[in-house]
């Protein structure tokens, strides 16, 4: 079997509790390689379903394979082909960028020419030549979060999984990342990507899976899950560009035209737009909220539970 032919991730009948609560609940989902977004606001299991593909947390019940491997049973195994890239860069602060990716090369076994090319390249790759040589508790958090990309790359993974990858990076840093990202996927390397960010998991993945109370409420492509909303709306803006109104429409030609007609008629001056929906509202449509919500966290966001050992 090719790579191309195996499935990224397979589940079915997953479940996990912290103390007692519910956190996933009995999740089924079936993953192609590429690039894949978990979606949905704090405290709906994304990161721990994320940590237990990772080998970091054993499911209470279900079946897991990821590359076609148990993260229990095959846990060495599966840990040589992914890496987990957190919200947090996990870098060395008293090492330079070089020396993180040489050390990290290092714990992975690779021989150290290979480590010390693998290095070099990612430096560049990741436009850090110039700060290769500083501590990396000097870089800014957009630097930190490319070094920790860099790192997560240093063993030529399969899969890489990245938890909530942009938190705190101001826009040029998202929009840097999310080209590496496609760099990535470009290669051959399949994402799986936890987000809250709408637009990030719209332009980025080729799937989304939607998490709300720790079920899978949704999944497709950002096409497929707008179609579930509904058609276009035609959006009404006054002459100083206010929206006004918004009328719905069934997203066929002659619907529009006919709503389009009636608009003309009743108010010729208006400004018109017509718009598909959004992920912001297949978010509400299908989890009665917005995407984020801090109010809510999941159980071992701050902290490890059961971590394998």
């Amino acid at each position: 079997m090719s790579y191309a032919d195996e499935r990224l991730v397979e589940i079915s009948g997953l479940s996990k509790s912290f103390a007692s609560q519910p956190v996933l609940r009995d999740l089924d989902l079936s993953l192609p390689p590429g690039v894949h977004a978990l979606l949905g606001p704090n405290g709906t299991g994304k990161t721990t379903l994320v940590s237990i593909l990772s080998t970091l947390l054993r499911p209470d019940a279900g079946r897991v394979r990821v590359l076609g491997l148990d993260p229990v049973r095959d846990r060495r195994r599966l840990q040589s082909m992914i890496t987990l890239t957190g919200q947090h860069a996990a870098l060395d602060g008293q090492l330079t960028g070089i020396e993180n990716l040489e050390m990290l090369g290092g714990l992975f076994g690779l021989e150290r020419a290979t480590t010390r090319r693998r290095a070099a390249e990612l430096i560049e790759r990741f436009d850090l030549g110039s700060a290769a040589r500083r501590r990396a508790a000097t870089y800014s958090g957009g630097m930190r979060r490319k070094l920790d990309l860099a790192a997560s790359l240093i063993a030529d993974p399969r899969l890489i999984l990245l938890d909530e990858p942009t938190t705190g990076l101001d826009t040029r840093s998202r929009q840097a990342l999310w080209e590496e990202i496609r760099a990535l996927a470009a290669a051959g390397t399949s994402v799986l990507l936890t987000t809250q960010y709408l637009d990030e998991a719209d332009v980025l993945a080729d799937r989304i899976v939607v998490l709300h109370g720790g079920r899978i409420v949704a999944g497709g492509t950002a096409a497929e899950l707008k179609e579930r909303v509904g058609g276009s709306t035609i959006e009404l803006h006054d002459a100083a560009g206010r929206l006004v109104e918004e009328i719905p429409t069934r997203g066929d030609a002659a619907d529009v035209a006919r709503q389009l007609a009636d608009v003309a008629e009743v108010s010729p001056q208006a400004s018109v737009l017509v718009r598909r929906p959004s992920l912001d509202e297949v978010f509400l449509t299908l989890t009665g909220g917005p995407a984020r919500d801090d109010r809510h966290q999941d159980p071992n966001q701050d902290r490890n539970q059961e971590v394998l050992a």
